[in-house]
């Protein structure tokens, strides 16, 4: 479900075959947490990797949002509708799917940015109640590389099991991540 959100949030190949040898993935962090606030039961999400890529290359890839489509797991359409100085209104199409069902979820968000440090995400409609998310990108100067930070609050408009969702988002969370920091990874400078 949150493969797509995270974009913004931001696919991962198949599992290689026993004589294929394996690309090592970036080191990732990721805890998912169902919280209340208020009336609301929220997902919140915390993940967390390092690239080789400089903060210059990876701010270059995730604010190229109509690109997101080529590596982010489930998106289908991410367009562009509107920029404003450090403001972007983006619209996305894509696909939830847990156990054996899928939804296709719609969103409107918007993007304010602080160029080469950080992206601030938050709802305008769609299929959630609340989304607002947080992309921070480090700069690792031992390596030249970048921490790459993401942190989140969701609530879906459609039924997520408690525990279960949990899982499930940080599963998706795992696989949108992994394809992201393999797509920074891959465009060092």
């Amino acid at each position: 479900m949150m493969r797509f959100l995270l974009f913004l949030m931001l696919g991962v190949t198949a599992p290689a075959m026993a004589q294929t040898p394996r690309l090592e993935l970036p080191k990732l962090e990721v805890s998912v947490n169902r919280v209340e606030l208020d009336v609301l039961h929220l997902f919140e999400v915390n993940a967390a990797g390092t690239v080789q890529a400089s903060p210059a290359t990876v701010w270059r890839i995730l604010t190229d949002y109509e690109r997101m489509v080529e590596f982010v797991p489930d998106l289908e359409s991410c367009r562009v509708l509107a920029r404003n100085g450090n403001e972007v209104i983006i619209e996305q199409f894509g696909t939830a799917r847990f156990l054996f069902m899928s939804k296709s979820i719609h969103l409107i968000v918007r993007a304010t940015e602080q160029p080469t440090t950080s992206i601030d995400i938050a709802l305008i409609s769609g299929d959630m109640k609340h989304y607002e998310s947080h992309w921070e990108l480090v700069p690792v100067p031992e390596t030249g590389g970048t921490k790459v930070i993401y942190t989140g609050r969701l609530v879906p408009n459609f039924y997520v099991p408690g525990i279960l969702g949990a899982k499930i988002i940080r599963h998706d969370i795992e696989r949108m991540m992994a394809a992201v920091l393999t797509r920074l990874d891959s465009k060092r400078d």
